[in-house]
């Protein structure tokens, strides 16, 4: 099973709201997330989201699941990033490490390059932080690839968006 404690030092908080920062002025965005598989939110800026941010972080976990098991099913290990496109507003997906993912929401006032080529090097950045922070917490995620993890981690987020929708 994922893990879903996090610890991060101040020195590494700082580091990655920096890099957070730094791709919402670059590519012109309103908010960025960073989530973990789990779907627990590690830290957010930007502009505050005007829903929950909970329950968002929750699906945008089980919408990278699910497009993992899709990727499977083709004969590919797995999508490192996922777009959604609205009318008004879009959002884009981004694995980072292992278990963190990357949450960009952005409007039609920037374009979808823009926002790709941005994080794409603030993937980079993140990714060193993170490995750094791993290290330190000697964090090691064994089960990753046990098939079990997979459906255990399914059956949370079913029991999960169940429970959102429940009258």
């Amino acid at each position: 099973m994922p893990k879903a404690d996090w610890a991060i030092f101040e020195e590494d908080y700082w580091a990655i709201n920096s890099v957070l920062s730094d791709l919402l002025k670059s590519s012109n965005s309103q908010s960025s997330l960073l989530i973990d598989r789990t779907g627990q939110l590690i830290t957010n800026a930007g502009t505050p989201p005007e829903f929950d941010v909970v329950a968002f972080a929750s699906l945008c976990a089980a919408d990278f699941e699910a497009n993992s098991q899709l990727a499977k099913l083709i004969g590919e290990k797995d999508f490192s990033t996922l777009y959604h496109q609205g009318v008004e507003e879009s959002m884009y997906l981004s694995r980072i490490a292992r278990d963190v993912i990357l949450v960009v929401l952005f409007d039609k006032s920037t374009t979808l390059g823009l926002v790709r080529l941005r994080v794409k090097r603030s993937v980079d950045e993140l990714s060193a932080i993170f490995d750094q922070l791993f290290e330190k917490l000697e964090y090691r995620n064994e089960e990753y690839d046990d098939p079990l993890a997979d459906s255990d981690f399914t059956e949370g987020v079913e029991a999960e968006i169940d429970s959102l929708f429940a009258d």
